[in-house]
């Protein structure tokens, strides 16, 4: 027999956000395998956002019911405020309490600019970035009452340039600030706030125009390793009680893990009196760019120390 697992969830209460497909299903399906009650949150609409389906949700709490498992289903629309704070009363009131926020849903309009008009914009903010705002938001008195607490964002590496889903990439860059600033927050209360960003081959990652994330055939392995499961290890770790890193970014799937972190290089100082011009600044663009002794900042205020060091008397 295999030995318990020593990563563990009895007695927690987790909330995960778009559950019912991909995913958040893979998210729900492991947090309730190791002993989590789970909110199975999922609105079932397209993975454009359109249309509602309670089938998805309702389906995945019959997988984990049927595991011996304890879930219940909520079709709220975390696109919406009342929606938000609708599936966090869920929680409370089926479990009585809530300990981890996975914030997962999200869906894709592909576009460019500037094609990608005001409503593909405010409606992919509303799910990726105000549903988590309005969701963590609604959770954070029950986690600050009872001094625990783990939060989970997702972020994406299309942050890194999505030139056809532009305001997907923005609304996931905006979720790193974000995850970001509330760590600070979160720090003196017992919770922890991290940031996710899958390498899987998802919904919202496709569409009628786009059949997958790259145009390149896939072969078989390669579909295999890009399994949505082979996410979900990493956001389990970061839900658990013993994780304690915080305002953090990593990265996860084919079987690799990783931190992806924001450097800054030491840059140019201009040792000359006056404005510095432009001509300057050119000059020295190596010297501005140059990778060598760069920093990984934990704060605003430590970046700040490092970059004003000059200035100490």
């Amino acid at each position: 027999m295999n030995a318990t697992p020593d990563f563990r969830f009895d007695g927690r209460v987790a909330l995960v956000t778009g559950a019912g497909r991909g995913l958040g299903r893979a998210h729900a399906l492991l947090l309730a395998q190791r002993g989590a009650k789970v909110v199975v949150n999922d609105l079932g609409g397209t993975k454009e956002g359109e249309g509602s389906d309670a089938g998805p949700a309702t389906d995945v709490v019959g997988e984990i019911t049927a595991a011996g498992g304890i879930a219940v289903a909520d079709t709220h629309d975390v696109g919406r405020e009342e929606g938000c704070h609708a599936l966090v009363e869920t929680a409370v009131r089926e479990f009585g309490r809530i300990d981890i926020v996975v914030n997962n849903a999200g869906i894709s309009r592909f576009a460019t600019f500037p094609e990608a008009d005001a409503e593909n914009l405010e409606r992919t903010l509303d799910v990726h970035l105000r549903g988590t705002w309005h969701t963590t938001r609604a959770a954070w008195p029950h986690m600050v009452e009872q001094g625990y607490g783990r939060v989970v964002t997702t972020t994406s590496t299309g942050m890194l340039g999505l030139p056809d889903n532009l305001a997907y990439a923005t609304a996931k860059g905006a979720l790193i600030g974000f995850t970001r600033s509330l760590a600070v927050s979160a720090a003196p209360h017992g919770i922890r706030v991290n940031c996710l960003a899958p390498n899987a081959i998802t919904r919202p990652s496709t569409s009628a125009a786009k059949p997958n994330i790259t145009t390149t055939p896939v072969d078989e392995a390669r579909l295999q390793a890009m399994q949505t499961g082979l996410v979900s290890p990493m956001m389990a770790y970061l839900a658990h009680e013993d994780c304690t890193v915080n305002g953090e970014i990593l990265v996860a799937g084919a079987n690799r893990f990783a931190r992806w972190f924001l450097g800054i290089t030491p840059g140019y100082l201009s040792a000359g009196e006056g404005v510095p011009t432009v001509e300057e600044i050119a000059e020295h663009w190596d010297e501005v760019n140059a990778q060598d002794g760069y920093y990984v900042p934990a704060s605003l205020m430590d970046w700040a120390a490092k970059f004003m060091a000059h200035l100490a008397a």
